[in-house]
């Protein structure tokens, strides 16, 4: 080409040397393993070829190109060489989405293959759209790091995740599923624990006296997070639904006091056994499929999982996406922060607000220094425009948030999520004022209909202890082969890894990936194959004994 390529008012390929051009751009890129370099507008490919070879050999490295333009992508889809066309480490997309653009680069490539995301422009085609594909390559290295978090989160917490999921099984033949409960149109209040939810309780105190504190005589549900449990019952509200997500055993410091309370509870079947026992009111399950295992698919044959509930790693989240499922009506958030202030970090009477009481003296104030002035904290703009201080973490779940819930609604209707413009970071949801929080939640009528059908308790009973027992013969097996008790059988060892992937899903080098050694490297017993199969052994025992103490639970049924 030498007369140079204009679209749209604007020069995209220059008239000297275009394709060279792009070929001194290719060599410049730095290139380093584990880096999606992505290419936007890549018109008719020139420099592609040349950035390939250079990344040849950085097995974990690879070329998304994506064009904005309609006519621009038609352009591509023509020019393209064949040799680019069937390049496993390069792809030509359209998608523009953000959601769509992850989903396809987990589709394409996988989890945990790339580590950075480097913009690589070629041609000047991204001169039309340059906003847009800053935003995406922005939008791509966000979708890696959660990746990368939540592999870091399975490899610490995934034990433990299962473990507690393998007892909570014994809960299926006297606990209905969380879909089992419906609160038809009502409105629903979902509260979190941050500061501004002391303004909402004030608000609904002010509008409704004592009437909105039992559910029989308030107009709405309200459905928290166990965070807020002592400050409503500091205030006497009882709320229609608890959700409890957390795993770890300082969970229960968020039910002090509570024993006994009639407060249905909302239990994902991976939280903390002991949490599901201090309430009093009727317990729901939920599952959160926080990582791929064979397992599940297991359960779900059997017909054994409860309601799924997607995983979005923050109970509050979590609770709004409950609350999308009871009801048909409107939804209000409150309490969702994600920020905090120099003294202010939790809503009162919360557990990490009773702490800092607990610890103030005349050498510890409850101003939190350590939190506040972090680095990794920086001021923004609330949703009422004054300044709040917010840290990466909450920020990421704030955009899940709006990922979540903010764009298009969820049945095909008009978004019926709202949040109160009080504090904390906007939602990437319509704000309502206080007041008319107030007066859509006043308009709802009660009408909750649960369809519970416990009658054959007996037979999930039966079921759950044949799909037990299945799941220990898989186990024994596994050991004995391990154990050289029965023969090696390379194939049986191969299907029953992956059979039995909840033994390895959190070793650190495998977590989240689906990865591990393939029968070649078990058979010609590679290091890594070797060092494998050693974890896997160590294992087998402590399951099989919490596979024990779960039949024994059954049988106290």
């Amino acid at each position: 080409m030498t007369g140079g390529f204009s679209h749209n008012g604007k020069t995209l390929l220059s008239g000297v040397d275009p394709a060279g051009r792009a070929d001194r751009i290719a060599d410049a890129v730095a290139v380093r393993d584990r880096t999606l370099y992505l290419c936007p507008s890549p018109l008719f490919g020139y420099g592609l070829e040349r950035l390939l070879s250079r990344i040849a050999d950085t097995p974990n490295s690879a070329l998304l190109c994506i064009e904005a333009d309609p006519q621009l992508f038609a352009l591509s889809q023509e020019h393209f060489l064949q040799t680019l066309k069937d390049s496993p480490r390069l792809r030509l997309t359209n998608q523009c989405e953000e959601a769509a653009l992850c989903a396809l680069l987990r589709n394409e490539w996988g989890p945990r293959v790339f580590r950075h995301v480097e913009l690589v422009r070629l041609s000047g085609g991204w001169q039309l759209f340059p906003a847009l594909y800053d935003s995406l390559a922005r939008s791509l290295q966000r979708e890696i790091a959660i990746d990368w978090g939540n592999a870091m989160t399975l490899a610490n917490l995934g034990r433990l995740y299962i473990r507690n999921a393998l007892r909570n099984l014994a809960l299926i033949p006297r606990c209905p599923s969380l879909g089992q409960l419906s609160f038809d149109g009502d409105p629903v209040l979902v509260l979190g624990a941050g500061p501004s939810l002391d303004t909402t309780l004030d608000a609904l105190q002010a509008r409704f006296d004592t009437a909105y504190r039992l559910p029989e005589t308030r107009p709405f549900r309200i459905v928290c997070v166990d965070t807020c449990l002592p400050a409503l019952r500091e205030r006497d509200i009882t709320p229609d639904l608890v959700v409890i997500l957390e795993s770890q055993h300082w969970n229960l410091r968020d039910f002090t006091g509570l024993s006994g309370w009639n407060v249905p509870a909302a239990l994902d079947i991976s939280a903390l056994p002991r949490s599901g026992n201090v309430l009093a009111g009727s317990l729901y399950l939920f599952f959160t499929p926080w990582t791929q295992l064979r397992i599940f698919r297991r359960l779900v044959s059997a017909e054994l999982l409860p309601t799924a509930v997607p995983p979005l790693g923050s109970v509050g989240l979590s609770a709004v996406s409950i609350a999308r499922q009871l009801t048909r009506g409107t939804i209000i958030t409150a309490g969702l922060d994600f920020s905090f202030t120099l003294d202010s970090f939790h809503a009162r009477s919360t557990p990490g607000h009773l702490g800092r009481l607990n610890r103030q003296n005349r050498f510890a104030s409850l101003l939190d220094p350590q939190t506040a002035f972090s680095d990794k904290v920086v001021s923004t703009v609330s949703k009422t425009g004054g300044q709040v201080l917010s840290n990466p973490s909450m920020k990421n779940y704030r955009n899940l948030f709006e990922r979540e819930f903010g764009s298009a609604a969820d049945d095909g209707a008009t978004n019926r999520i709202f949040d109160i413009a009080v504090s904390g970071l906007p939602l990437g949801v319509p704000c309502l004022s206080l007041q008319d929080a107030l007066d859509v939640l006043s308009g709802g009528i009660r009408s909750t209909t649960i369809r519970s059908d416990l009658s054959d308790c007996s037979g999930l009973t039966e079921k759950l202890r044949a799909f037990i027992q299945s799941e220990q013969e898989h186990l024994s097996l596994l050991r004995n082969m391990l154990t050289a008790e029965v023969p090696m059988d390379h194939a049986a060892l191969d299907a029953l890894i992956d059979e039995c992937d909840y033994l390895w899903a959190h070793f650190p080098d495998y977590a989240a990936a689906g990865r591990r050694p393939d029968r070649a490297e078990l058979e010609t017993g590679s290091p890594s194959a070797i060092s494998f199969l050693k974890r896997l052994r160590v294992e087998i025992d402590p399951f099989l004994r919490l596979w024990n103490m779960t039949l024994r639970e059954i049988a106290d049924l």
